[in-house]
């Protein structure tokens, strides 16, 4: 019997029986599912509205999977060449994919069980690839589901977990891997160049079976209670001796020594100096130029503050030693905003055990103390920017480079549309422009003319929708909407008559008034340049207006952009446009190979990013999950070293400086580990280990 398969079997019987031996992942060698590609029999895979054959791609061998577009999830189906494999002692199942087509496309993996059927007994990941890009599809082998002990646990976006359950795996007993396209409008075609299994498996460390009774959970500073782990604060001894270790550990590496004051290469080639940040291409490469002229990456963290709330109203049972009824400790009581989830509409009482945690290491001048820290902190680790929503008495210190950001958020929305943190914003209205120019004058004596300010950022992962949707949610506003207006202004002036535009679109509106009234959408197809002009219309008045709102405060000050988390080629082109830098918040494993869709050559920055494993007391791993601390720190090298090798990223910020709350954060549920310290200002050794790697040699 193999060394791999007596690992495999000895996993998995500690893991059932309770008992588990923390193997690091790296110590794991990836196990190829089917050995050379063109050692697969065509014969036992099975297609849906697709055709497969063996290829050369890139002087290896390949799967070559052209899909047709009539079914709802056309590709291949792999089996087992064994009937099934065992892989307990992996963290998940990657496969090599190359687009080979001439379009856009999100192609999927999935892993079975028996009866799988989609949603139980199997787990699933995908990527979207432009035409030519290669990339790694990781799909977790998840094998423990979320348990609110029958609804006992609330407002959390991620629960202490329990084997099986939906969208789980038993890692034991695959049997197939299915790959495909998901509701396509067209035809697709990619290569398939390697399958393996890869990492290993690092259970959660949160089990609702590790003690009974289960309540309280929390213990006084913030942590999971029934387990420990490296790193877990014990009592206030022993935040105080790592307090005063990583005081010396700071002391002995107080960064860089190839820095300028704000963070720029020192010894690098020098541009003009102009008092303030700009972006400029240099052999090739775009690159920020600082105040001194030294070329720049923006190596930064999102979030470096005060005041992550989690609710404990209707948790009393919660927590052990609820220090929040302590004297020192009251201060941090308050009620919070919601925005969704099971608090939405109302303002429960919260506490920060982050905060209380700062006070019990610095003492009653605990913000000054925990401000100086975090400059000193960022150097060492080999960031030079504090990013977006952090502290601004912080950035004010002027000891570290920061951005500011600007927002609408008082601005009239567009009735008809929709998305993930609201409705867009008329752009047309009057209110817009004013609520961008109101918030930009905040900033005057503060960010604004200050040269440690990068730059501002407008708004933050506004709904774009695809290239029809502004244009569609304005016919679908009432008629006083000022972007329905402004659209049937356009119409009429291109039409003229009704009846033109009747003919055109395959309507039969009455009148130009008609259409005015009417909340129904037309034939997207027949009216589809018209809907796409008015979008691109609309896209550029929102990045007109946010960028001279910026300019009549801070003229020597960049635009960055909005940071687009869902965006179309049409709201990037008007981006690129109008921005002096196009930011996105890109949550995947890697950026090297990302390709702007908005048709220019322009400076690029990612505003936020991050990875998260479950290996240290969290309940949800953030939106791109790690097996393990140490995946998590090699995760987030590649994907600094991505950005810094591609010819347009300007820098990166990792979301965010601070574990989020493990009960949950008040405004919208996330309890993500997703910090460079933990709930009790403990640094993740392992990603600041990663961070100083690439940190420093940034500019070699």
């Amino acid at each position: 019997m193999s060394q791999q398969r007596l690992v495999a079997l000895g996993l998995s019987a500690a893991l059932f029986s309770g008992v588990f031996r923390a193997f690091p992942a790296e110590k794991f060698p990836e196990l190829s599912l089917f050995g050379s590609m063109d050692k697969i029999n065509l014969a036992a895979v099975s297609t849906t509205d697709a055709t497969v054959e063996k290829v050369r791609s890139g002087g290896r061998a390949a799967l070559s999977v052209a899909t047709g577009h009539k079914a709802e999830w056309p590709g291949i189906t792999l089996p087992a060449p064994a009937g099934h494999w065992d892989l307990s002692a992996y963290g998940a199942v990657v496969l090599s994919v190359r687009n080979a087509g001439s379009n856009s496309e999100q192609v999927f993996c999935r892993v079975d069980n028996p009866a799988a059927d989609g949603n139980d007994h199997c787990v699933t990941a995908d990527l979207t690839l432009a035409p030519g890009q290669s990339g790694r599809i990781e799909v977790t082998l998840r094998r423990t589901s979320d348990d609110t002990l029958g609804g006992k646990l609330f407002g959390m976006r991620g629960y202490p977990v329990k084997l099986g359950g939906p969208r789980t795996i038993d890692p034991a007993n695959v049997t197939r891997l299915l790959v495909f396209v998901s509701k396509p409008s067209e035809d697709h075609l990619f290569e398939v160049t390697d399958i393996r299994a890869a990492g290993g498996y690092t259970p959660p460390t949160a089990w609702t079976s590790d003690a009974t009774p289960f309540f309280p959970f929390i213990d006084t500073f913030g942590q999971y209670l029934h387990k420990d782990w490296p790193g877990k604060t014990e009592s206030p001894a022993d935040l105080a001796a790592k307090h005063a270790a990583e005081t010396a550990e700071l002391a002995a590496k107080p960064g860089p020594k190839d820095w300028d004051q704000y963070g720029g290469w020192s010894k690098g080639p020098r541009r003009p100096a102009t008092g303030f940040f700009r972006a400029d291409k240099v052999r090739g490469k775009w690159w920020l130029i600082d105040p001194e002229g030294r070329l720049f990456f923006s190596h930064g963290i999102d979030c470096v503050g005060f005041d992550e709330e989690t609710p404990i109203e209707g948790r009393e049972s919660w927590f052990q030693d609820f220090p929040g009824r302590q004297p020192e400790f009251q201060s941090l009581l308050s009620h919070g905003r919601t925005l969704m989830g099971h608090y939405e509409g109302q303002t429960p009482e919260c506490f920060s055990f982050a905060n209380a945690n700062l006070w019990r290491k610095y003492g009653p001048d605990w913000k000054t103390a925990a401000r100086r820290v975090a400059h000193q902190r960022l150097r060492s680790w080999g960031l030079n920017t504090i990013a977006n929503w952090s502290d601004g008495a912080l950035c004010a210190m002027r000891l570290t480079a920061y951005t500011d950001s600007i927002g609408s958020y008082g601005a009239r929305m567009i009735e008809g549309s929709e998305g993930y943190w609201g409705k867009f914003p008329d752009v047309f209205d009057p209110s817009f422009e004013r609520e961008l120019r109101r918030s930009m004058q905040r900033a005057q004596g503060h960010s604004a003319g200050d040269p440690w300010c990068i730059g501002y950022f407008s708004d933050n992962e506004m709904s774009w929708g695809d290239d029809t949707s502004i244009a569609l949610a304005a016919l679908k506003s009432d008629s006083d909407q000022p972007a329905k207006k402004v659209f049937v202004a356009d119409l009429r002036a291109k039409y003229g008559e009704i009846a033109s535009l009747n003919a055109a679109w395959g309507a039969d509106y009455a009148s130009w008034d008609a259409l005015l009234q009417s909340r129904a959408a037309p034939d997207g197809q027949k009216a589809r340049a018209d809907l796409t002009a008015f979008y691109s219309k609309a896209a550029e008045e929102y990045f007109r207006a946010a960028r001279d709102a910026i300019r009549a405060i801070a003229p020597h000050q960049l635009y960055l952009g909005c940071r687009f988390a869902w965006v179309n080629d049409r709201a990037a082109a008007a981006a690129a446009k109008y921005c002096d830098v196009v930011s996105y918040n890109i949550y995947k494993r890697e950026v090297a190979d990302f390709k702007f869709n908005g048709g220019a050559d322009v400076p690029l920055l990612v505003g936020e990013f991050h990875f998260g494993a479950l290996d240290r007391g969290m309940f949800h791993p953030g939106l791109v999950e790690t097996t393990d601390q140490a995946a998590r720190a090699r995760t987030y090298q590649d994907y600094v070293e991505g950005a810094l090798h591609h010819p347009q990223f300007v820098g990166c910020h990792w979301f965010q400086y601070r574990d989020e709350p493990v009960t949950g954060r008040v405004w919208d549920e996330e309890n993500y580990q997703i910090g460079f310290v933990d709930v009790a200002d403990t640094a993740y050794a392992e990603t600041i280990a990663a961070c100083r790697a690439v940190g420093y040699h940034l500019y070699k």
